[in-house]
This record gives C-alpha cells, structure tokens and sequence, in this order.
C-alpha cells in the first residue's frame, strides 16, 4: 500500500519569513503529481509539489492558479 502525501505542509515565506502553511490540492486519482497551495498573511502566494517533474514544473510555473492536471 502506498504512503498518502501529507495534506498540509509548511514553508518560509519568501516575502516576509514567516511560517506559511500549504494545503494539499484536490486532483485526479493520478499519483503523478501532488500540488500544494496556500497564502501566506502578508498575501505572498506559496506553491510546492511532488511527483512527475515535467507536471511540477507545469504546477509552478503557473502564475493563475487555475493550473489543472490532463493525461
């Protein structure tokens, strides 16, 4: 049996420093990519994600947000 990814993660802030919490993204049953998203207080959008490096990199380079996973 596979491990889950965890469901929320957390960073530094690239803006500010602060702690910023990441929340694992709703997607396909696929196990090739598990994005993460969340905003910092001082507004600064935080992404990460694990898996096929050509879908991560389609992840986060990203700017809309409205990035969606197709096979």
């Amino acid at each position: 049996m596979a491990n889950k990814p965890a469901r929320i993660l957390t960073f530094k802030c690239i803006q500010c420093q602060k702690p910023v919490k990441v929340f694992l993204q709703k997607v396909s049953a696929c196990s090739h990519i598990q994005p993460y998203m969340g905003i910092c207080d001082c507004g600064e959008v935080r992404r990460y994600a694990t898996g096929q490096k050509d879908a991560v990199e389609s992840y986060l380079a990203s700017e809309d947000g409205n990035w969606s996973h197709h096979h």
